[in-house]
Formats: C-alpha cells, sequence, structure tokens
C-alpha cells in the first residue's frame, strides 16, 4: 500500500472548494485510485494549507498510474496555475 499526500496553498484560497469537488470527481474514472480523500482547511492560521489531498494505491506503480491518467492531468491542468504553492509526501 502506497498513501499519497499532497498539500495545497491556493493564490486564491476560495479556489480550494472547487479543487476538492474536481479531485473527489477523479475516484469512478480511475482505476488506479483506491481511495481518496480531501480536506479544506478550516482553521485559516498563518501556517494552515489551503487543501490537502490524500490516495492510496497499491503500489508505486499504481501511483504512477494515477499522476499519468488523462483525467488526473487535465485537473491537474487546472491546479497548476492557481497553487501558490505545493508539497508531497509518499509514504
Amino acid at each position: 500500500m502506497l498513501t499519497h499526500v499532497v498539500l495545497m496553498k491556493f493564490t486564491d484560497p476560495a479556489d480550494a472548494a472547487e479543487a476538492k469537488e474536481l479531485l473527489e470527481g477523479l475516484v469512478p474514472g480511475v482505476p488506479q485510485i483506491q481511495k481518496l480523500t480531501v480536506g479544506v482547511d478550516v482553521v485559516r492560521a498563518a501556517v494552515s494549507w489551503d487543501l490537502v489531498l490524500l490516495t492510496e494505491h497499491a503500489d508505486l506503480e499504481g501511483l504512477k498510474g494515477y499522476q499519468e491518467h488523462p483525467s488526473h492531468l487535465e485537473v491537474a491542468g487546472w491546479l497548476r496555475p492557481r497553487l501558490a504553492s505545493r508539497a508531497t509526501v509518499d509514504f
């Protein structure tokens, strides 16, 4: 099992809600996603990120398949210009 964690900070934090919907919409069409959770920050502290994405995959190949899937690439294309910063951890 491989867990993929992504923290996102948006140029406009209001974009986090739409990002959540787009990311959750990946589940039915991307078979490499075993589990997906998206959370939008509610505290809004100075050290907070706007959104967290957690996905689970069978293995590294599953993660790569997810990352290369056309649906994921489409959502990533929407996200990239709206992000101020991003951090990831895979374990």
